[in-house]
């Protein structure tokens, strides 16, 4: 049974660090409206951060971050479990992120996670800052 998350107005960091602790708990979990999740903070500072962290490695060497919404998401989550041991990359196969609701999804109940929602000023959403980095979403 998959968990299904919505991702819409929730903290980035917040949603990732509950996602985490559930996926090394063995459950599998479907975010859905990846590019609706937000970043707190100024603009300039966000876009500085990862501005800074598309730029860092070389092109053949890595380390690779992404620019789509989706796997931005799968990629902060990865950065919070411990990917390279069996049990962190047995929990990381066991997420999926997708942009918007795929129709598989359409008709199920979706969770929030209470945590991650707060009203903060000042704010990017993942959509906002992965145009910036040059996706074409």
């Amino acid at each position: 049974m998959v968990t299904i998350i919505d991702a819409d107005g929730a903290v980035l960091g917040r949603l990732c660090t509950v996602v985490a602790k559930r996926l090394l708990n063995g459950e599998e979990i479907a975010v859905v409206n990846s590019e609706k999740a937000i970043v707190t903070g100024k603009k300039t500072m966000i876009k500085a951060h990862y501005q800074h962290e598309r730029e860092v490695g070389t092109y053949r060497k890595g380390p690779f971050y992404p620019r789509m919404p989706d796997r931005l998401v799968k990629r902060t989550v990865r950065g919070m479990i411990p990917y390279q041991t069996p049990h962190g990359r047995a929990a990381y196969r066991r997420l999926k992120c997708y942009i918007g609701v795929p129709l598989a999804f359409r008709n199920q109940p979706v969770e929030k996670v209470p945590s991650a929602q707060k009203k903060v000023a000042n704010y990017m959403t993942v959509q906002e800052i992965v145009r910036f980095l040059g996706a074409k979403c």
